[in-house]
Protein backbone atom coordinates (compact mmCIF):
# COMPACT_ATOMS: atom_id res chain seq x y z
CA UNK A 1 0.00 0.00 0.00
CA UNK A 2 1.22 3.07 -0.82
CA UNK A 3 2.37 5.43 1.59
CA UNK A 4 -0.30 8.18 2.02
CA UNK A 5 2.16 11.68 2.48
CA UNK A 6 5.82 12.06 1.82
CA UNK A 7 6.65 13.07 5.63
CA UNK A 8 5.44 9.54 6.21
CA UNK A 9 8.35 8.49 3.15
CA UNK A 10 10.64 10.19 5.14
CA UNK A 11 9.99 8.31 8.26
CA UNK A 12 9.45 4.99 6.60
CA UNK A 13 12.97 5.60 4.88
CA UNK A 14 14.84 6.69 8.17
CA UNK A 15 13.54 3.46 9.74
CA UNK A 16 14.24 1.17 7.42
CA UNK A 17 17.51 2.66 5.40
CA UNK A 18 20.70 3.17 7.78
CA UNK A 19 22.55 4.75 4.59
CA UNK A 20 19.80 7.60 4.74
CA UNK A 21 21.68 10.02 7.11
CA UNK A 22 18.79 13.09 6.91
CA UNK A 23 16.18 14.48 5.55
CA UNK A 24 14.04 17.70 5.14
CA UNK A 25 10.86 19.14 3.70
CA UNK A 26 12.00 22.24 1.05
CA UNK A 27 8.74 23.74 -0.68
CA UNK A 28 7.07 20.91 -0.14
CA UNK A 29 9.00 18.76 -1.57
CA UNK A 30 11.50 15.56 0.56
CA UNK A 31 14.75 16.08 -0.02
CA UNK A 32 16.84 12.81 1.21
CA UNK A 33 20.23 12.62 2.08
CA UNK A 34 22.64 9.78 1.61
CA UNK A 35 25.66 8.66 1.98
CA UNK A 36 28.20 8.72 -0.77
CA UNK A 37 29.19 4.95 -0.88
CA UNK A 38 25.61 3.47 -0.36
CA UNK A 39 24.21 5.39 -3.19
CA UNK A 40 23.57 2.46 -5.42
CA UNK A 41 21.40 0.49 -2.61
CA UNK A 42 19.75 3.65 -1.77
CA UNK A 43 18.24 4.36 -5.29
CA UNK A 44 17.77 0.31 -5.89
CA UNK A 45 15.68 0.16 -2.83
CA UNK A 46 13.43 3.38 -3.55
CA UNK A 47 13.08 1.79 -7.08
CA UNK A 48 12.03 -1.16 -6.15
CA UNK A 49 10.03 -1.33 -3.03
CA UNK A 50 6.85 -1.61 -3.07
CA UNK A 51 5.92 1.85 -0.98
CA UNK A 52 8.73 3.40 -2.90
CA UNK A 53 8.55 2.67 -6.95
CA UNK A 54 10.56 5.46 -8.01
CA UNK A 55 11.19 4.10 -11.40
CA UNK A 56 12.25 6.81 -13.52
CA UNK A 57 15.31 8.68 -12.96
CA UNK A 58 14.35 12.37 -14.08
CA UNK A 59 17.36 14.00 -13.64
CA UNK A 60 21.19 13.83 -12.32
CA UNK A 61 23.30 17.29 -11.66
CA UNK A 62 25.62 18.64 -9.38
CA UNK A 63 26.03 21.52 -7.66
CA UNK A 64 28.90 23.67 -6.34
CA UNK A 65 29.21 25.29 -2.83
CA UNK A 66 33.17 25.98 -2.99
CA UNK A 67 33.19 27.00 1.08
CA UNK A 68 32.52 23.65 1.68
CA UNK A 69 35.45 20.46 2.66
CA UNK A 70 33.33 18.37 -0.04
CA UNK A 71 32.22 21.01 -2.37
CA UNK A 72 29.97 19.27 -4.54
CA UNK A 73 26.16 17.69 -4.72
CA UNK A 74 25.20 15.05 -6.69
CA UNK A 75 21.42 15.44 -6.79
CA UNK A 76 18.91 12.42 -7.81
CA UNK A 77 15.52 13.74 -8.72
CA UNK A 78 13.13 10.28 -9.30
CA UNK A 79 9.49 9.97 -10.14
CA UNK A 80 7.27 7.36 -9.07
CA UNK A 81 4.21 6.82 -11.25
CA UNK A 82 2.64 4.27 -9.25
CA UNK A 83 2.56 6.57 -6.45
CA UNK A 84 2.45 9.90 -8.53
CA UNK A 85 5.35 11.19 -6.29
CA UNK A 86 8.43 12.71 -6.48
CA UNK A 87 11.57 12.46 -4.21
CA UNK A 88 15.04 14.08 -4.10
CA UNK A 89 18.03 12.26 -3.35
CA UNK A 90 21.23 14.03 -2.46
CA UNK A 91 25.28 12.75 -1.60
CA UNK A 92 28.21 14.67 -1.20
CA UNK A 93 31.39 14.90 -2.56
CA UNK A 94 35.03 16.87 -3.50
CA UNK A 95 37.56 16.75 -6.67
CA UNK A 96 38.72 13.91 -5.93
CA UNK A 97 36.49 11.37 -4.50
CA UNK A 98 34.28 9.33 -6.72
CA UNK A 99 30.77 8.61 -6.37
CA UNK A 100 29.55 5.41 -7.85
CA UNK A 101 27.93 5.34 -11.06
CA UNK A 102 24.23 4.15 -10.86
CA UNK A 103 24.11 3.58 -14.42
CA UNK A 104 23.37 -0.21 -13.80
CA UNK A 105 20.55 1.21 -11.80
CA UNK A 106 19.26 3.63 -13.45
CA UNK A 107 20.73 3.37 -17.44
CA UNK A 108 19.76 7.30 -18.63
CA UNK A 109 22.55 8.27 -15.27
CA UNK A 110 25.21 7.53 -17.77
CA UNK A 111 24.24 10.73 -20.19
CA UNK A 112 23.55 12.14 -16.85
CA UNK A 113 26.67 11.33 -15.10
CA UNK A 114 28.77 12.54 -18.25
CA UNK A 115 27.17 15.87 -18.16
CA UNK A 116 28.19 16.25 -14.29
CA UNK A 117 31.49 15.38 -15.00
CA UNK A 118 32.19 17.68 -18.09
CA UNK A 119 30.34 20.70 -16.52
CA UNK A 120 31.81 20.26 -12.78
CA UNK A 121 34.23 17.79 -12.79
CA UNK A 122 32.12 15.05 -10.63
CA UNK A 123 34.00 11.68 -10.74
CA UNK A 124 31.47 8.69 -11.69
CA UNK A 125 33.78 5.19 -10.69
CA UNK A 126 32.20 2.32 -12.90
CA UNK A 127 30.11 4.52 -15.34
CA UNK A 128 30.98 2.81 -19.20
CA UNK A 129 31.44 6.20 -21.26
CA UNK A 130 32.97 8.99 -18.45
CA UNK A 131 33.80 11.21 -21.42
CA UNK A 132 32.31 15.52 -22.16
CA UNK A 133 29.12 15.89 -23.18
CA UNK A 134 28.30 19.45 -23.76
CA UNK A 135 31.97 20.84 -24.26
CA UNK A 136 34.63 19.93 -26.71
CA UNK A 137 37.11 17.11 -25.47
CA UNK A 138 40.10 19.56 -25.33
CA UNK A 139 38.27 22.20 -23.15
CA UNK A 140 40.13 23.42 -20.26
CA UNK A 141 38.22 22.99 -16.80
CA UNK A 142 34.90 22.66 -16.11
CA UNK A 143 32.61 25.38 -16.89
CA UNK A 144 29.78 25.50 -14.09
CA UNK A 145 32.45 25.66 -11.12
CA UNK A 146 32.11 28.80 -9.26
CA UNK A 147 35.89 29.98 -9.70
CA UNK A 148 35.32 29.02 -13.75
CA UNK A 149 35.99 32.62 -15.09
CA UNK A 150 33.24 33.60 -17.66
CA UNK A 151 34.98 33.66 -20.37
CA UNK A 152 36.64 30.60 -20.32
CA UNK A 153 40.61 30.29 -20.61
CA UNK A 154 40.57 29.48 -24.26
CA UNK A 155 38.69 30.64 -27.63
CA UNK A 156 38.48 28.99 -30.66
CA UNK A 157 38.33 30.03 -34.64
CA UNK A 158 38.68 29.21 -37.96
CA UNK A 159 42.39 29.38 -39.60
CA UNK A 160 41.78 29.76 -43.28
CA UNK A 161 45.90 30.05 -43.68
CA UNK A 162 46.24 26.44 -41.80
CA UNK A 163 42.37 25.11 -42.60
CA UNK A 164 41.65 23.92 -39.34
CA UNK A 165 40.11 25.06 -36.10
CA UNK A 166 42.77 26.79 -33.84
CA UNK A 167 42.59 27.08 -30.20
CA UNK A 168 44.10 30.69 -28.88
CA UNK A 169 44.30 32.17 -25.16
CA UNK A 170 40.71 34.64 -24.36
CA UNK A 171 42.02 38.21 -25.71
CA UNK A 172 40.15 40.83 -23.97
CA UNK A 173 40.32 44.29 -24.89
CA UNK A 174 39.62 45.89 -21.37
CA UNK A 175 40.18 42.93 -18.11
CA UNK A 176 37.88 45.88 -16.75
CA UNK A 177 35.38 48.37 -18.13
CA UNK A 178 34.60 51.33 -15.96
CA UNK A 179 31.24 52.57 -16.92
CA UNK A 180 30.28 56.49 -16.71
CA UNK A 181 26.47 55.58 -17.56
CA UNK A 182 26.71 57.72 -20.91
CA UNK A 183 29.18 55.74 -22.96
CA UNK A 184 30.19 52.66 -21.26
CA UNK A 185 32.04 51.18 -24.12
CA UNK A 186 35.36 52.81 -23.96
CA UNK A 187 36.49 49.76 -25.85
CA UNK A 188 35.53 50.52 -28.98
CA UNK A 189 38.25 52.80 -30.91
CA UNK A 190 36.04 52.46 -34.01
CA UNK A 191 32.68 53.86 -33.34
CA UNK A 192 31.99 57.22 -31.15
CA UNK A 193 28.86 57.17 -29.86
CA UNK A 194 26.98 60.28 -27.84
CA UNK A 195 29.19 60.88 -24.88
CA UNK A 196 32.35 59.97 -25.85
CA UNK A 197 33.30 63.48 -25.56
CA UNK A 198 33.08 62.91 -21.93
CA UNK A 199 36.54 61.30 -22.11
CA UNK A 200 38.42 63.94 -22.86
CA UNK A 201 36.66 66.33 -20.10
CA UNK A 202 38.71 66.01 -16.16
CA UNK A 203 38.15 68.32 -13.64
CA UNK A 204 41.03 69.89 -11.84
CA UNK A 205 41.56 66.80 -9.37
CA UNK A 206 41.78 64.86 -12.87
CA UNK A 207 38.61 62.35 -12.40
CA UNK A 208 36.03 63.12 -15.16
CA UNK A 209 33.42 65.70 -15.25
CA UNK A 210 30.53 64.49 -14.50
Amino acid sequence: MALPTLRDLADYLGQLDPDVVGHDMICGELVVRARRGAIVRVLTFLRDDANCQFSQLMDLCGADYPEREERFDVVYNLLSLKHNQRIRVKVTTDEDTPVPSVAGVFPTATWFEREAWDLFGIFFSDNPDLRRILTDYGFDGHPLRKEFPLTGYTELRYDEEQKRVVYEPVQLQQDFRVFDFLSPWEGMTTVHLPGDEKADQETEDGKAAP
